[in-house]
């Protein structure tokens, strides 16, 4: 595609380029240039900078310029740059760094790749090749922690989550409220996205690190903090809300009936590890961690690469119908274990029960329950799953 094409490609899209820049007048005016070969459609964001940045972006009088007063950060910058791509009428936004370490060149990958994509809700990633020669060994591995908890957080994996160079779906981002602003914000960014149904992938592109006007504003203690605190409080929202949410949307659209053929039997998954993981949402779902269990299941579902889903679903047990017979067990067994005399009827089971007056029985009783409950069910699980894939091979042989 040559750059007219290429240029009407972009407007026919409604795609602009944010640039957001902070005392980087060494390296600005070259990036300003490098994209304007390929639109005019363009918006510096100016995010404080003290240096020579306003006289630099004020030779270019063709282009969308916000200045900010103060220096408040990146992810400031960008949702600035952002609203105002809003409000001239922009469907995506190309943000592109002003260090230039980027090349403008790489334009025309994502605007290829957006066309080729039948689904236009889609958030682009520039992946860069972190192994190459002059990478710091702090980036690549800040690369890898944080393609690690994107992974945790949405079931996506990426090779590059911290690449400024992107293309932000920002019809479809409206809707989002984010809250941070500073380096942090492009984690929110694309986690958000991902929970909201927005397709989030990479596109190769050129790095350049060994530049000598390259300044790098990323502060490596607070900086990192802040995204190890926003990743930590993303972990919890993805264990209690996004992944039960999830489950829930998938079960309440397929119907029980469809949900177990398809996600439970038909999944690619061996019969031994869809067995180990109704034994381990069972075991959870029966223990004394009223609070913690979809946290816990799904923590060790990843770590034993188990299945998640069957693991989930399982340890949802503990449902408010189930709960009074749950308790009334688990204290009928542990009171006889220990000998104790457990005189309460079923009808006095109920969630308000004070559980501390029968605490040392409950405890007993529900962790012997949850094992036996996993070992039997986890048994007879592998022998069902067993027999319905020899059934499955014999039909379709």
């Amino acid at each position: 595609m040559n750059q007219k094409l290429l240029s009407e490609k972009i407007k026919t899209l409604k795609c602009c380029v944010i640039i957001p820049t902070y005392n980087n007048y060494k390296t600005l005016q070259q990036v300003i240039e490098g994209v304007l070969v390929y639109t005019e459609d363009i918006i510096v964001v100016n995010d404080g900078s003290t240096d020579s940045t306003s006289e630099i972006v004020a030779q270019f009088p063709q282009i969308q310029q916000i200045h900010l007063s103060k220096n408040i950060g990146k992810g400031n910058a960008l949702r600035q740059g952002f609203q105002k791509a809003y409000s001239l009428g922009y469907h995506y936004a190309l943000t592109i760094d002003s260090d230039g370490q980027h090349f403008p060149e790489d334009i025309p990958l994502f605007i290829e790749a957006l066309k080729k994509d039948s689904n236009k809700e889609i958030l682009l990633i520039g992946s860069r090749n972190m192994t190459q020669q002059g990478v710091p060994k702090k980036s690549s591995f800040g690369n890898k922690f944080s393609n690690f908890w994107f992974w945790v957080e949405t079931g996506t994996r990426l090779q590059d989550t911290q690449s400024g160079f992107r293309l932000y779906p920002l019809f479809a981002m409206k809707k989002l409220k984010f809250y941070t602003k500073k380096f942090e914000f492009e984690i929110e960014a694309i986690v958000k996205a991902a929970w909201s149904g927005i397709e989030v992938k990479n596109v190769p592109i050129q790095i350049h690190y060994e530049l000598e006007d390259r300044v790098s504003h990323f502060r490596p203690f607070k900086d990192f903090t802040r995204i190890s605190i926003l990743n930590t409080w993303f972990v919890l929202v993805t264990f209690l809300y996004i992944k039960p949410r999830n489950l829930f949307r998938k079960l309440k659209k397929k119907g029980l009936k469809r949900f177990l053929m398809e996600d439970l039997l038909s999944s690619d998954d061996s019969a031994e590890k869809k067995a180990f993981s109704i034994a381990l949402g069972l075991f959870i779902g029966l223990s004394p961690l009223w609070g913690f269990h979809t946290v816990v299941v799904i923590f060790l579902a990843l770590l034993f690469n188990l299945n998640k889903v069957i693991a989930f679903a399982f340890s949802n047990i503990s449902i408010p119908p189930f709960i009074p017979l749950i308790l009334y067990f688990s204290l009928k067994l542990g009171s006889w274990l220990l000998g104790e005399n457990f005189v309460l009827s079923m009808s006095e089971i109920d969630p308000s029960i004070e559980l501390v007056k029968y605490l040392k029985s409950y405890i007993v009783g529900s962790l012997v329950l949850s094992v036996t409950a996993a070992i039997v069910c986890g048994l007879v699980g592998y022998l069902f799953l067993t027999l319905f894939e020899r059934k499955k091979i014999l039909d379709n042989g």
